[in-house]
């Protein structure tokens, strides 16, 4: 065959492969696919050219055809330098130079070869005969010699590049950088002969094509499987796991040694690898299919944990290769484990059940055994904010650990017990062998020291015996909380059990909330007006009480539902629909009772939950009523808390024109510091002050000081709860304005009070 026809197949073939090469570098999603590719097209343009110049006979193609060759390989060079840029990223310092001045020497030599045909300064060529067929071989001149120099320096930048990279890259990657360095060597060794030898045909394009498909192969596809198994062999080694791995047979091949601690063997012993390992943890480490499990050794808190594992490997997806056993000591970690769910289930200051924790294993025990008899205890500390404010912090978290510690020592061994809140605490327990008289001894006798001081505890236990399975935890703990109702001040008695008298006080105080809010639409609650008269016996205006005509249940006083909706807060939706009928009614009066007056009450809640002076405002406008007409009584316990707010809400209240009453003065811990600055127009002073005294004599030197330093605050006064003639008397003389009690009249009904004002006014 024709040696010319010969290379150009060559090197055909190798642009065909080049150019496949190329497609898959550019479809890749690796990050050096784009450079990879551009780099291997570089490669096809002189190997092109130099085909071009081997196969043809004429001096104009042949020129042609070494302008490609010359031109591209700058073109390959430019290339070479970006991808090695890729390639080597990451190697040394990190440091990453843009190699700007090498691009300039390489367009410059660019240029100057296509001025060629201008200066000829670069080569030429001259017709010889190569097995009897003409061929233009190469004439260097000077132009020629700088495009070598240009691309030989640039050649050696690239291998100084690799160079360094393989040096300073980790062995299991330093033969992707070897490889290619030697390859780069022998072709310039390569290229070098040709250029010295003056052979006619540039074999060395050969070396470009076979280069290209390597660097190719090395950037996309290559592994090295020989170093990658010795490092995973290494890293197998160095593992903390006991591994073994067993070849196709069952026979036990390699163990690391962690491994061979694990099952106490020397390393040519391993064919007793499997029974050592069936013997410590009872698994078949030769069984034929892939398992794990879980296997604990020891008890308590010398017990150690171990996650056992097999699997098989397998080669073309079918054939066995063997298999590996992996034993994981994770005992720590179980320990962890263990003590995060037990700090998420238990109290860190006294050990016992969370609240939550507590509900959820009572729950589980009303699931488990329907046919024991259980009481639910609340444990409660009365005053034990007191504790911390005496004695400290310390001394409580004390006292709170001693009173957990009582509660273990007094329980069964299957009752549930846990800590609900900072001073309570909730006990489930066999009703069987519970002894409250017991229990009464012991906690008269309660006390926490912490050696040297001691003080006395009070604890009371409510007792809910657990009749519904189906009642919620939280409900059952809630009822044996509400049986210590029962013992409200008695210090001589700690354990109450919740009973028939308790549970109906539930369900009416349940009844009544249910129906409030139809009560009030309906009118069932509504106001009765008791007369308020002067020192003449004038009814000059009513306090408005309220009252319920139960439908069921009949005339209900204030005593049968008012405490439980100031418990609750409901009181405030009372408060704001007696408001409105007091309105209501004194826009019915206007032009027949315009001098008389309605006391509504304010109850301390409203300050909470409603913007008081907005209410009220709203409601005078919208009735169309004098402020004045409708006057505001409050208590003196609506100032003991945020006083300061409360009188700035009195300011904007009297401003607006309504007279505010401070209503049960001396009923409670009254201060006169407190009134000296509290802002109201009347004062009700409380008949208690004259109730069946031994002391009249003082009570009334009392009386009489109050209505005198309040005459000299400009402050009225209006005494409630008049009941004789000589109560009345007595007040009149002492000074009192105003007067309200059954001397005068009992609360009735708005007609009523109507027709008392029109036919039995008091002159």
């Amino acid at each position: 065959m024709d040696l010319r026809l010969f290379y150009s197949i060559i090197l055909s073939i190798l642009v065909m492969i080049l150019i496949v090469c190329v497609v898959k570098s550019f479809r890749s999603n690796k990050p050096i696919g784009k450079s990879l590719g551009k780099l291997l097209i570089a490669f096809i343009i002189p190997i092109t050219g130099n085909m071009i110049i081997i196969i043809s006979g004429n001096k104009n193609v042949s020129i042609i055809g070494y302008f490609m060759y010359f031109i591209g390989m700058n073109y390959v060079m430019f290339n070479q330098v970006r991808f090695t840029n890729v390639y080597c990223k990451g190697i040394g310092n990190g440091r990453k130079y843009k190699p700007t001045i090498i691009y300039v020497f390489l367009l410059a030599d660019t240029i100057q070869l296509l001025l060629n045909p201008v200066f000829g300064h670069a080569f030429d060529v001259e017709k010889i005969e190569v097995q009897g067929l003409p061929y233009y071989r190469l004439i260097p001149h000077f132009g020629q010699t700088v495009h070598r120099l240009v691309d030989y320096s640039v050649y050696m930048c690239v291998l100084i590049i690799f160079t360094i990279a393989a040096k300073k890259t980790a062995k299991i990657y330093r033969e992707r950088y070897t490889v290619i360095i030697v390859a780069m060597l022998i072709l310039g060794v390569w290229q070098a002969f040709y250029i010295f030898s003056r052979t006619p045909i540039d074999r060395s394009m050969i070396g470009y094509g076979v280069v290209g498909i390597m660097v190719f192969y090395l950037s996309l596809y290559y592994r090295p499987l020989r170093l990658l198994d010795r490092m995973l062999s290494n890293i197998a080694s160095d593992l903390p796991d006991a591994l073994y791995v067993f070849d196709p047979m069952g026979k036990c091949i390699w163990a690391n040694d962690p491994g061979l601690k694990m099952v106490d063997v020397v390393e040519n012993e391993l064919e007793a690898v499997p029974k050592k390992i069936y013997e410590r943890f009872g698994v078949n480490a030769l069984s034929e299919d892939e398992w794990g499990e879980n296997k604990v050794l020891g008890d308590g808190d010398d017990a150690r944990y171990y996650s056992i594992q097999k699997h098989t490997v397998r080669y073309d997806r079918k054939y066995l290769a063997g298999s590996f056993v992996s034993i994981h000591d994770n005992t720590e970690e179980q320990r962890k484990v263990q003590q995060e769910i037990y700090n998420s289930t238990h109290d860190s200051l006294t050990g016992l059940f969370t609240k939550q924790y507590l509900y959820e294993q009572i729950q589980r025990r009303l699931n488990s055994d329907d046919d024991t008899d259980y009481y639910v205890v609340f444990v409660d500390v009365k005053n034990f904010k007191i504790v911390n404010d005496i004695f400290g912090t310390n001394f409580g978290d004390l006292a709170i650990q001693q009173i957990a510690s009582w509660i273990r020592s007094r329980v069964t061994d299957n009752s549930i017990y846990g800590r609900l809140a900072g001073d309570t605490f909730g006990v489930f327990r066999p009703a069987l062998g519970f002894n409250p008289d017991k229990l009464e001894e012991d906690l008269g006798n309660f006390i926490v020291s912490d050696g040297t001081v001691e003080y006395h505890l009070q604890m009371n236990l409510g007792v809910y015996e657990v009749a519904d399975w189906n009642t919620e935890i939280s409900v059952m703990f809630d009822r044996a909380h509400l049986a210590l109702s029962s013992l409200k001040d008695n210090y001589k008695s700690h354990v109450a059990f919740y009973d028939t008298k308790l549970r109906e006080k539930v369900v009416w105080e349940q009844k009544l909330t249910a129906e409030l809010k139809d009560a009030l639409a309906s009118m069932q609650i509504k106001p009765y007006l008791q007369p308020i008269a002067d020192g003449n016996g004038k009814v000059v205006g009513a306090e408005a009480l309220v009252r319920w005509i139960h439908p069921d249940n009949g005339f209900m006083s204030p005593a049968m539902f008012v405490p439980l909706y100031e418990k609750n807060g409901m009181i405030v939706e009372i408060d704001k629909h007696m408001w409105r009928c007091a309105c209501r009614i004194l826009s019915e009066w206007k032009g027949r009772y315009d001098d008389l007056f309605i006391s509504i009450n304010i109850s301390p809640k409203d300050f909470y939950f409603i913007d008081v002076v907005s209410e009220l405002t709203g409601l005078v406008k919208e009735f169309d009523i004098e402020p004045v007409k409708l006057r505001l009584e409050i208590t003196e316990t609506v100032m003991m808390n945020a006083s300061e707010k409360r009188m700035k809400i009195l300011d904007e209240l009297r401003k607006a024109g309504f007279i505010v009453e401070m209503d049960d003065f001396g009923s409670g811990y009254s201060s006169l510091n407190l009134l000296k600055d509290m802002p109201v127009d009347v004062l009700k002073i409380d008949m208690k002050f004259l109730s069946g005294s031994e002391n009249d004599e003082k009570s009334n030197t009392i009386i009489r000081n109050i209505i005198r330093l309040s005459e000299e605050l400009n402050i009225a006064t209006l005494t409630e709860g008049v009941e004789t003639d000589k109560q009345f008397s007595q007040l009149s003389d002492m000074g009192c304005k105003l007067f309200q009690g059954y001397y005068f009249a009992k609360p009735m009904p708005v007609d009523e009070f109507v027709k008392f004002a029109d036919t039995h006014g008091m002159q």
